[in-house]
């Protein structure tokens, strides 16, 4: 189960709102406790005053007799026949002091006993229990009140902590690679956010340095691949352009041009990841045509094989994308088929705005799936390429919004199936 999110705004508030809750309720617990202490204390102080002042006025009156109130009840005893008027639950007390529950209510007591007489002091405390519970429920409300207040100022507050690191983040997220933007540190800002703000200006520069040296890399290198394939491309047109040129050498030329261009191809694909540029412009393109475009160098090879290559694609199937990035695709997935499949066929297809590519070939173990498209990963047995033909298949589909996926299984062939948006 995923953990819920806080933001930080919502994590300040909550952290002050629990302070603030730990806080007033340690407050309120110990005003609490001090108050049951001074309860106990006073009623211990109310109950031993009011058997002094019996005491005295009996001695003062020996017929004396205690007045009852709501609470406050005296005793005394002088006789065994004083005595059997005593309520039940005084009978049997010794002197001293004495706690007793009766129908609910607690009852302090204090006896004590002089000259042969015995006094009484009952004291319920029923008023006393009932402030206390009046007082409880007070003290709750005050800290939930508290720790409400607490979370509301405590989120209004954090907003204004925060809002600098907001606006910092957005217009960190503005900035663009090789774009000029302003200074993300402002006048006003808290000496943290201003930190912050220039160590993101100091990773800027060094993105930027970073890209322009990565560009000047590429454009070097770039031009000194085209060069030589500038060349042989030339050579080739040359060649061709000679009516004295015999048939065989012809075919022959006509090949290098080809492949010279194909690899042309690639290193543009290659600067394309690089760079993260399109290859080209967006333009109808039929399907039928571009796969026959992609597995012309592959002919001889299917025919050495012996396999049958079919193409299930309607004549009128036209798509509105980028032709030099579908045929680089699509020459990829046809190399691999081909190159994976050493009898039986290889079939292209298309329906429902998806090409598929499928073959009779080695097939893909099930836990080698989720590794076909990561860089380097070659399948068990192959010695040709790099690993790096569906990275890039893969980079260019994401780039265009195709998503590719393949199925397969060993000793079943595969399918690599292209879906265009």
């Amino acid at each position: 189960m995923k953990k819920p999110e806080f933001g930080l705004r919502l994590r300040v508030a909550l952290a002050l709102a629990l302070a603030c809750l730990l806080v007033v309720g340690a407050l309120g617990f110990t005003l609490y406790t001090a108050s049951e202490d001074m309860e106990e204390a006073l009623i211990k102080q109310l109950v031993s005053e009011e058997m002094d002042f019996l005491i005295q006025r009996h001695r003062q009156n020996p017929a004396y007799l205690p007045q009852a109130s709501s609470n406050l009840h005296g005793y005394i005893v002088r006789g065994a026949a004083e005595e059997e008027q005593l309520p039940d639950h005084l009978r049997k007390l010794n002197p001293g002091r004495h706690e007793l529950f009766r129908g609910g209510d607690e009852l302090h007591i204090l006896v004590r006993e002089e000259s042969g007489t015995r006094y009484y002091v009952e004291y319920g405390v029923g008023l006393y229990e009932q402030r206390e519970q009046e007082f409880k429920l007070l003290v709750l409300f005050s800290v939930l009140t508290a720790a409400l207040a607490s979370l509301v100022l405590g989120y209004w507050l954090s907003g204004v902590l925060v809002r600098q690191v907001t606006d910092l983040a957005a217009r960190v997220g503005t900035l663009k690679p090789g774009q000029k933007h302003e200074n993300l540190a402002q006048p006003g800002q808290d000496p943290e956010v201003a930190m912050l703000a220039r160590a993101f200006e100091d990773y800027q520069s060094s993105i930027e340095q970073m890209i322009l040296r990565e560009q000047e890399f590429t454009s070097n290198a770039s031009h000194e691949l085209m060069t030589p394939l500038t060349a042989i491309k030339t050579s080739c047109e040359l060649l061709l352009a000679d009516p004295a040129l015999g048939e065989k050498s012809r075919v022959r030329a006509e090949w290098i041009n080809a492949a010279a261009s194909r690899m042309a191809e690639q290193i543009q694909a290659l600067l394309f990841l690089a760079r993260g540029r399109a290859l080209g412009d967006i333009e109808p393109v039929v399907l039928a045509d571009c796969v026959a475009e992609a597995v012309e160098p592959y002919r001889a090879e299917i025919a050495r094989k012996g396999l049958e290559f079919e193409v299930a694609i309607a004549g009128d199937a036209v798509l509105e994308l980028n032709h030099q990035a579908l045929r680089f695709v699509l020459t990829n997935l046809l190399r691999n088929a081909i190159q994976y499949t050493e009898r039986g066929s290889v079939r292209v297809g298309y329906a429902a705005r998806r090409l598929t590519v499928t073959d009779s070939g080695h097939g893909i173990e099930k836990e080698h799936l989720p590794q076909v498209f990561e860089r380097f990963f070659r399948a068990a047995g192959s010695a040709n390429g790099l690993g790096l033909g569906l990275s890039i298949v893969q980079r260019i589909c994401d780039h265009y919004g195709w998503r590719i996926e393949v199925d397969s299984a060993p000793a079943k062939g595969s399918t690599f199936s292209i879906a265009f948006p």
